[in-house]
Order: C-alpha cells, then structure tokens, then sequence
C-alpha cells in the first residue's frame, strides 16, 4: 500500500485541510499507517496534481486561509482498483526485536527498560483507541453497530489497532519480565 491510499481512504470522510487529515492520521489511520505531517502536506499536491483529490481555498477572517481537500471520482476509482488487488502479507520490521534478540548478548537492563516503555504506550493507545471505538458507535453495543452502523470501515481498523496494541503490550511484559527473571538466575550464581 502507498500513501496515496491511505490519504485517499482518509479523505473519504469528508473534506480536510492538511492540518486536518494529520490530525485524522494521529487517531484514526495511524494504528495502521504511520506518515509524518510534511509527508501528507507532499502526498496532498501529488493527487491534487494527478487529479485524485481536489483542493479550494478557504477564506478565514480570524484565521489564515487554508485548503481543504477532497477525493474525486478519479481518486475513487484509484481507491476501487487498489481494493481489487491483492494485498501483499504483513510482516514485522521493529528495532525492538533486534533488541530482544542480542539482548542475552549484549545486556538485559536497556532491553528491559524499553520493553516497559513500548507496554505503557500501547496502554495509552489502548486507553486511545477504545474512547474511538466507542465515539464511532454512538450509543450502540458493539454488535448491534458492527450489523447496522452506516460507516464501518473506521470501526473494524480500529478494532485491529486495539488487538495489535493489546498484544504488543502482553508480548512486552511477558519479554520483560522474562529478561528479569534470567537476570536474577544469573546474579544468584
């Protein structure tokens, strides 16, 4: 997947400014696609420019005027097409696991010490993550929503966001506490 997909899908919920859509990301589409402010600024004028997105200008009287952008029929078609094509399998690419992985070679304590850090920031995407799902759904159970709710898409990436996080976190724990447990078997000797 390429940026452009994930701005498109993105701007399907209405029109955005770039400020907007970054904002969009931090909560909604960062779980599974990470892009820095600058990089949605450049992807923005390269649809715009290939015609996927169509900017105007806003006049603010307090304010800057800004852009807002929004996807275009062509931009809705790229979006079909990609969604028709098969999608390559995940994989893992963490600096992290490295870590873990030399960790018996090198020293535990660092290793240790960033495994609790990465456990408390899934906790606060976790926190994160379910005050998101409960604001898409309104005031409707889960699978009474999952059934009916008009705009799903966002709910189901979610879900998978707060799986990966929930996860993550157990996974960082259990390293951790592991990693501490040998620690001490070898200070005991």
């Amino acid at each position: 997947m390429a940026l452009r997909h994930a701005v498109l899908a993105a701007l399907l919920d209405g029109e955005y400014s770039g400020y907007q859509l970054a904002k969009a990301f931090d909560v909604g589409v960062a779980n599974f696609w990470h892009a820095l402010p600058q990089q949605l600024y450049a992807e923005l004028t390269k649809l715009e420019k290939e015609g996927l997105v169509a900017g105007r200008q806003v006049v603010q009287e307090t304010r800057p005027n800004k852009r807002v952008f929004q996807v275009t029929d062509a931009g809705r078609a790229e979006l079909e097409n990609f969604a028709v094509a098969v999608s390559k399998p995940s994989f893992i690419r963490d600096d992290l696991l490295v870590k873990v992985q030399v960790a018996d070679r090198i020293g535990t304590a660092p290793v240790i010490a960033q495994l609790e850090e990465r456990a408390s920031a899934a906790d606060a995407k976790i926190e994160l993550l379910g005050n998101l799902l409960r604001q898409l759904r309104g005031g409707a159970e889960e699978e009474e929503f999952l059934l009916r709710g008009e705009r799903i898409g966002p709910y189901l990436t979610c879900l998978r966001g707060l799986a990966f996080e929930q996860e993550h976190r157990e996974w960082c724990l259990r390293i951790a506490a592991v990693l501490k447990a040998r620690q001490a078997s070898h200070a005991e000797r």
